[in-house]
């Protein structure tokens, strides 16, 4: 089902897998790279609602309109926050759990106080931009105080999985699941300890069992 959200940027869609018996809706944006296709949103989208998990995965503005370059940060949380009232709508009281990937997952992470949510989930969080440690956004990440779960490539070159968990420390309410052998787009080499069912097969699992955490 695909619910069209205008935003004062522009149109927006929400594209929803619904369970049959809901317990909870996850809320996953794209990344500035690329739309709800991705591997990794496109597997939750099909697993989770045989679990009892509804899949809206968001489209921002700027993807609907046919634009190939990502709009700035505050523009992506202004449309992630005028969209909340209609996910809130479609949950009808259960539990929302936000997340995305990359970008998403940062917009995911600085706005969640904002909407509402349950939880944070996190695929391939951007610590840095590649080649460029010292511009961490790890802050960006630490801004939940609610559980957050991120699932981190042990080759990503937005931060390996390694990196990641040395920089979170010991804040309680963050765990990171490193996927071996993936990279930022969670894409493995045929030498890899899992292969790219396995992958899917540990994102799914993951986030499923997070939110059963939490409902």
């Amino acid at each position: 089902m695909d619910v069209d959200v205008p935003t004062s940027l522009g149109p927006s869609r929400l594209v929803v897998d619904a369970a049959d018996h809901p317990r909870a809706v996850l809320w996953l944006g794209h990344g500035a790279g690329g739309g709800i296709g991705a591997v990794d949103l496109a597997a939750l989208a099909r697993v989770l609602p045989q679990r009892g998990i509804t899949v809206a995965r968001y489209e921002q503005p700027w993807r609907v309109a046919g634009r190939r370059v990502a709009a700035r940060p505050p523009s992506l949380d202004v449309a992630w926050r005028e969209t909340a009232p209609v996910v809130a709508e479609l949950a009808g009281g259960l539990p929302i759990v936000v997340g995305g990937r990359s970008a998403g997952a940062r917009v995911a992470c600085r706005t969640a106080g904002d909407v509402g949510a349950a939880g944070v989930v996190c695929l391939a969080f951007p610590l840095h931009p590649p080649g460029s440690p010292e511009k961490s956004r790890l802050e960006e990440l630490l801004t939940p105080e609610i559980p957050v779960l991120v699932l981190q490539g042990e080759r990503d070159t937005f931060g390996k999985a390694a990196t990641l968990i040395a920089e979170v420390g010991a804040r309680s309410n963050i765990r990171i699941v490193p996927v071996p052998g993936a990279d930022h787009g969670m894409k493995v080499a045929a030498a890899a300890p899992l292969n790219a069912r396995g992958v899917a097969d540990l994102v799914t699992t993951s986030v499923a069992d997070f939110v059963d955490g939490i409902v």
